[in-house]
């Protein structure tokens, strides 16, 4: 076929098909970008001093998320222990309101913030957040919870919250709780710490200083704070925060090594700057991340069925991967 058949060969199709009464499919949008939705629950304070030390909590994570991290101001959602300006009451049936509208808008691809702030009950079979009314159990918030869509990071700040970790691991879930113990009974300072992990006099919190923080450092930040406050005092600490995002529900300790935290590092709160940065070098090196992070998370689900020996290879393998592919992403945002 000659070189001006060939260009005039589309040309030609186009009429076909439009004669035909065959339209040509625009092309599929591109996929909407992910979203981050949060959920504060200010519980039954039970005091005065308690009840402005969590208004100072929701109100100082709620403000640093608007103007820091870029979660629209719409997306935030606050449950108090009074309802007023912008703040409905910590109900059960408010609470499960406001999961059911969250739900209806969440996408595959979204991450949903849940931090409660207050206090927690243990009857020696479930453990409660105090609520303004009914309060609800652990178990209860698991259903609640049942078939959001996306990520999910559940941050339990209040006493007697261990339960909280088994009730609510699963798969694409990071769940915090300020105790690992549901006998802790005795007020938390986990709380105020972790929200101090999202301003900006915490610069230490970003401890790979690559201008933001992740699930795992605003955790690390909290824990390490609460144990030196204590210590600080010359006082026994009382709580040990604990974090799970393999789903097994058993979780770790910072102090302690494992699987627990590799969901958590590379989750975030803010947009990611490399998506927006139009670099198609930088687009690649993103699509390369995302698929060793789903390679990441199929290799953590067949950990069972694999010898030990062969799992820490490629896990190890897979992790330094991830880690160089961020660094050449950094650097070239950068550049």
């Amino acid at each position: 076929m000659s070189p001006r058949v060939w260009t005039t060969a589309p040309l030609l199709l186009g009429v076909l098909l439009s004669a035909a009464g065959v339209r040509a499919q625009p092309p599929a949008p591109p996929p909407a970008p992910p979203q981050t939705r949060v959920l504060i629950v200010s519980g039954a304070a039970g005091s005065e001093e308690y009840a402005a030390r969590q208004k100072k909590w929701r109100e100082t994570l709620a403000t640093q998320l608007s103007t820091r991290f870029a979660v629209p101001a719409a997306r935030i959602v606050v449950l108090a222990e009074q309802a007023g300006d912008g703040l409905q009451a910590a109900t059960a049936v408010n609470l499960r309101q406001a999961l059911a509208t969250i739900r209806a808008s969440q996408g595959t691809a979204d991450t949903l913030l849940v931090v409660l702030f207050g206090h927690g009950t243990f009857d020696g079979v479930d453990a409660k957040f105090n609520l303004v009314g009914p309060d609800l159990t652990s178990y209860e918030w698991r259903e609640a919870l049942t078939g959001m869509p996306g990520r999910l990071v559940f941050v339990q700040t209040a006493s007697a919250s261990f339960p909280f970790l088994a009730a609510l691991a699963a798969p694409n879930r990071v769940v915090i709780t300020a105790t690992d113990s549901p006998q802790q009974k005795y007020d938390t300072v986990f709380g105020e710490h972790f929200v101090a992990a999202f301003t900006p006099d915490a610069a230490e919190a970003d401890l790979d200083k690559d201008g933001r923080i992740s699930m795992w450092e605003a955790f690390a930040h909290a824990a390490d704070a609460s144990k030196r406050y204590y210590q600080q005092r010359g006082q026994l600490s009382v709580e040990r925060a604990l974090l799970d995002d393999s789903g097994d529900g058993i979780g770790r300790d910072l102090a302690k090594a494992g699987d627990d935290g590799l969901l958590a590092s590379r989750l975030f709160l803010d947009p990611d700057p490399a998506t927006a940065s139009g670099d198609p070098s930088v687009t690649l090196l993103i699509g390369r991340r995302n698929t060793l992070e789903t390679e990441l998370d199929e290799l953590r689900r067949k950990k069972g069925f694999m010898p030990e020996d062969d799992y820490a290879r490629e896990l190890e393998r897979v992790i330094v991967e991830i880690a160089r592919v961020s660094r050449d992403i950094r650097r070239r945002i950068r550049s």
